[in-house]
């Protein structure tokens, strides 16, 4: 089975960084796009960044991501990462590692998803 083992999650306070980091294993991991979702109590999954797998330098960033967070993978280490700078008690959720084979035509939508980390939660305050 695919495994998606995310890790980097953390107590942090207002305007904090953290990395996340999410390590696949046993699927070919440069035959999917990689992607970043985060779900916080009450609300529904959201994206929060996604990257092509060819094409490195193509991402996606729903709003509330762009200009604070960065999105890269290491096809070599199997591992997608995300950079979250200036972090806001809003961004304040699970975190979730995604992949699939095909493009995520209806980013930022989670249905384009078929393989799911467990998480790891991120905290602001």
């Amino acid at each position: 089975d695919v495994q998606l083992v995310e890790s980097g999650g953390s107590l942090v306070q207002p305007g904090g960084s953290l990395r996340l980091s999410c390590v696949a294993s046993r699927f070919s991991f440069s035959s999917n796009y990689m992607a970043w979702f985060r779900q916080a109590p009450g609300k529904e999954r959201e994206g929060v960044a996604a990257i092509y797998k060819h094409d490195h330098s193509t991402t996606y960033y729903t709003d509330s991501a762009k200009g604070r967070f960065t999105i890269t993978r290491d096809n070599a280490k199997n591992t997608v990462s995300l950079q979250m700078n200036n972090l806001k008690p809003e961004d304040t959720a699970m975190y979730y590692c995604a992949a699939d084979e095909g493009a995520p035509i209806q980013w930022p939508s989670a249905d384009d998803w078929r393989y799911w980390g467990q998480g790891t939660q991120v905290t602001v305050s």
